[in-house]
């Protein structure tokens, strides 16, 4: 072959090679931009499904919190029609209205079950007040209540505000008459006001569930708009367009019972029930998904639920355009994104062919040597900052094992700092320590925030010590969690110092009672007892542990002021004078002011200070009002005033309970706030006080006592 023909053939070759590669080439970039296009289209598929996720997610959350406040109404309802002291007083009231022909106002039981429903009412919420009358001569209807009826339906006694009957309500009585509770829906009550109520039978005693022997009928109304429809609110909303709504089918339509995004009242809009609006499809297919149209005609994604123990579906949408906008800005993104890949991709592959290889292999090794170095010095700088700390750090990767840990965190568990590397912490730590440790990581990692744990560990030379412990996420560029950095800090002193001042505050307080007690035999444990009863008050209104401390510690001292106070007043058994009752007053505002500067860490010298305060402002030393008045001194006066009334006096005998509850009721909403009244009475009725205070009308007078209401 001559060099001619070798050239030729040479040159014949390498053009098959180039247009094998041309076609090799064109062949990827079509395969590369339908795998691109694929891909897009998954993704967006993808987005449907997580929104379908997300909307399922917030409606099951809002069902939970609307299905949990009606099970809240029913119980409260359902507790009066299975009491028994109601059942025995309804059915003689019935039988001396009915059978004997006496008025309601002239049966004895009658005030008893006036008493309880309007102390019920306003401890559910069944209870608004007063709204003022239109005129002198025309009462103004309530919005909330608690009622009573015989069978037939007929009012006998109610709560305060309780609205008047109708349709509604009187149909729901002809419901439970079957034995059954009966929900009353959703009805415009008055101005318009969204109310709902709830029907429960109430049978003769020991005859529960026969309906044939039901003798009457608890019926509770109440409003919804500040309790229900904020339920509906998803915490941490930030869609504009999202919407939680709640809606009910009344025959060919479908009505939107609560408060529109457009501004539309509840119990104002009804729609067809076509499957094409959101609200159809969804009361009619409820747990399912789909793209529909609101009742603005706007496209939204759409799912709904049944609610539990009430004829409504719960629908939660948001437009498309809202939902879907950053997957199509996603979209074409990408789309633009990966062709540009793709052909700088080919480019670059023509043209570094021969010498990428080896020039990325140099790069790349020496970018790794940097990258190790860097990471070297860092990690030993890391060292000497976090061994100078006064805490044990450590860093756990995805696998449990210790990835760093500070020279502290590697003493508490007697390794060397490079010994503890790559160990699990299992291995390190006792069973039990490291099993608390293990769900704080695990509990980091699935929510993605802060675990904080105080927990006692075993310490052979110096006993257990108590450490904080927080578990934080550790993102990375890819905002991927992986690795937890854990900070345990060593609490036991201050654990210990606050336990001795507890401890000490506690004595000071036992010493300063006793001591009045010894000066003033009268009144002898009446602090003790203030406090235990205003505790009880307290527990039962649910109120903070800081407030609960408080009234223990001010009632305890309420007294202490009485130091200052001549001898001969104190064991006076006649009737004290208005100067002698002026000076027992003052004694009061003197425990404040001998508090004023002792620290306690709660609001003590203020709380005694507010005692004679009163709820419409008549008080002193300052005339505040309502809720300008703390809580714990609206608490303290209520239980002040009822062990003063329930406590013999040297010029009378104790009142029985009922009395010092009457006048109590008597001074709501002027001298002392409704609710911690109601407490009080709830405790005496349900919790046992009757029994467990019992005692308190056995003890010496109390010089006081002319302080007292009803004395």
């Amino acid at each position: 072959m001559s060099d001619i023909q070798e050239e030729t053939y040479e040159n014949k070759r390498t053009y098959r090679m180039v247009w094998l590669g041309a076609i090799s080439l064109a062949l990827v970039v079509a395969l590369g931009v339908w795998g691109t296009i694929s891909f897009v289209g998954k993704q967006h598929d993808r987005d449907i499904q997580n929104w379908e996720i997300r909307l399922g997610i917030v409606a099951d959350s809002r069902v939970a919190a609307v299905e949990g406040w009606l099970a809240e109404q029913k119980s409260a309802i359902n507790s009066l029609s299975e009491n028994a002291s109601l059942q025995v007083y309804l059915t003689q009231l019935v039988l001396d209205t009915e059978e004997n022909g006496l008025k309601v106002t002239e049966v004895p039981e009658a005030g008893y079950l006036i008493n309880l429903l309007n102390n019920h009412a306003v401890i559910s919420g069944f209870w608004e007040p007063e709204e003022p009358q239109i005129n002198a001569n025309v009462a103004r209807p309530g919005r909330a209540g608690i009622a009573l009826t015989d069978r037939t339906g007929t009012l006998l006694v109610s709560s305060g505000n309780m609205p008047p009957m109708n349709p509604s309500i009187r149909a729901a009585i002809a419901e439970a008459d079957q034995g059954r509770a009966a929900v009353i829906d959703l009805y415009e009550g008055l101005d318009g006001e969204p109310t709902m109520g709830f029907v429960y039978p109430i049978f003769a005693v020991q005859s529960a569930g026969d309906p044939n022997k039901v003798i009457g009928f608890v019926v509770g109304l109440r409003t919804v708009r500040k309790s229900l429809f904020p339920l509906l609110l998803q915490p941490g909303e930030v869609q504009k367009t999202a919407e939680t709504i709640l809606v009910r089918e009344r025959g060919a339509l479908t009505e939107y019972i609560s408060p529109l995004a457009d501004g539309t009242p509840a119990l104002k809009r009804r729609v067809s029930s076509d499957d094409k609006l959101a609200a159809a499809f969804a009361a009619r297919n409820p747990g399912l998904f789909a793209i529909k149209s609101n009742y603005l005609g706007d496209e939204v994604l759409v799912t709904g639920r049944a609610i539990s123990g009430a004829p409504w579906f719960l629908v939660r949408s948001v437009t498309t355009i809202e939902a879907l906008s950053e997957t199509r800005e996603r979209r074409n993104a990408m789309l633009g994104v990966f062709l540009l890949l793709i052909l700088g991709i080919t480019g670059t592959v023509v043209a570094v062919w021969r010498h990428g290889t080896s020039l990325r292999a140099a790069e790349l090794a020496e970018k790794y040597k940097k990258v190790a170095e860097e990471l070297r010095e860092r990690t030993e700088f890391l060292k000497v900052v976090t061994d100078q700390q006064p805490t044990a750090i450590a860093v756990f990767d995805q696998g449990d094992r210790y990835a760093f840990a500070n020279k502290l965190a590697a003493d508490n568990v007697e390794l060397l700092q490079d010994e503890i590397l790559g160990r699990k912490l299992s291995s390190v730590m006792n069973p039990e320590s490291s099993k608390k440790l293990l769900d704080m990581l695990h509990f980091a990692r699935q929510d993605n925030a802060v675990q904080s744990a105080v927990m006692s560990l075993p310490d052979p030379q110096h006993g257990d010590r108590i450490v904080k412990s927080d578990i934080i996420p550790l993102r990375t560029e890819q905002n991927d969690v992986q690795n937890m950095l854990a900070v345990f800090q060593d609490i036991t002193e201050v654990v210990t110092e606050r336990e001795r001042r507890e401890n000490v505050l506690r004595s000071l307080v036992s010493a300063l009672v006793a001591f009045v007690d010894k000066r003033d035999p009268y009144s002898a444990h009446q602090s003790v007892w203030v406090a235990e009863v205003a505790v009880a008050i307290a527990e039962e209104l649910n109120a903070s542990e800081r407030v609960i401390r408080t009234v223990d510690i001010s009632g305890n001292l309420m007294n202490l002021g009485k130091i200052l106070v001549p001898s001969k007043i104190l064991t006076k058994t006649e009737r004290l004078t208005e100067d002698e009752l002026r000076v027992i007053r003052e004694s009061l505002v003197s425990s404040a002011d001998l508090l004023e500067n002792v620290k306690f860490d709660l609001p003590i010298a203020e709380t005694l200070r507010q005692l004679q305060e009163h709820w419409d402002g008549t008080g002193h030393p300052r005339g505040l009002k309502e809720t300008a008045i703390n809580e714990a001194a609206r608490i303290v006066a209520v239980a002040n005033a009822f062990v003063g009334m329930v406590s013999p006096r040297a010029y009378r005998d104790a009142f029985d309970f009922n009395k010092a509850v009457s006048i109590l009721l008597e001074e709501a909403d002027k001298k002392y706030d409704r609710k911690p009244i109601s407490a009080l009475i709830n405790f005496l009725e349900n919790g046992g006080g009757r029994e467990k205070w019992q005692h308190f009308s056995n003890t010496l007078p109390d010089p006081e006592a002319e302080e007292q209401p009803g004395d």
